[in-house]
């Protein structure tokens, strides 16, 4: 199994591969809830990649991939029964469009967060995705830069997970490499 294990200071590790990451304007906690930009600390699993045919081809991963189209969206409201589900927009309830102009969802990892069961405000579409160049906070999610993501995908499977730690990466005496 190939964890990438992501540390709340901005540092990840892939292997021995240390990469730059983005994460919740919140921080990490355990505690997470919908709209509190928190990345929720624990090891979630790489359920699939989504991805815009329309800016890149289809990258070299071993999970499961889909291309999006301008009509996919991921509910993020709580009192709906697709609430962290994925959705065909117009959507009747709050919904988060997934075909967005500023590139960072052309590449899209769901994580296994909170949808196995789905918890109403739990926190939703915590995702794996591109970082902005200026690598700003998230909302929740943990972001990499397009060429690091790609790396990532390149080996990625079935059994990969984010690992989000608690401590910052010199706190846990992260491997050097």
């Amino acid at each position: 199994m190939t964890d990438l294990l992501v540390y709340p200071d901005g540092l990840a590790l892939w292997g021995m591969t240390r990469l730059r990451c983005a994460l919740g304007r919140g921080g990490v906690g355990a505690a997470k809830r919908e709209g509190d930009g928190i990345t929720p600390a624990g090891a979630w699993p790489m359920r699939r990649l989504l991805y815009r045919p329309d800016r890149l081809v289809r990258p070299a991963t071993f999970l499961p991939v889909t291309a999006l189209t301008p009509a996919d969206g991921w509910c993020d409201d709580p009192a709906d029964s697709r609430y962290n589900l994925p959705v065909t927009l117009p959507y009747d309830a709050r919904a988060e469009a997934l075909w967005r102009e500023d590139g960072a969802y052309d590449l899209i990892v769901p994580l296994g967060y909170n949808d196995d069961p789905v918890i109403p405000d739990r926190g939703s579409a915590i995702f794996l995705h591109v970082a902005r160049p200026d690598r700003a906070a998230t909302e929740g999610c943990v972001a990499l830069a397009l060429g690091d993501l790609l790396a990532v995908l390149g080996t990625a499977d079935r059994t990969a997970r984010v690992v989000v730690a608690a401590t910052p990466a010199s706190a846990a005496q992260a491997p050097t490499g």
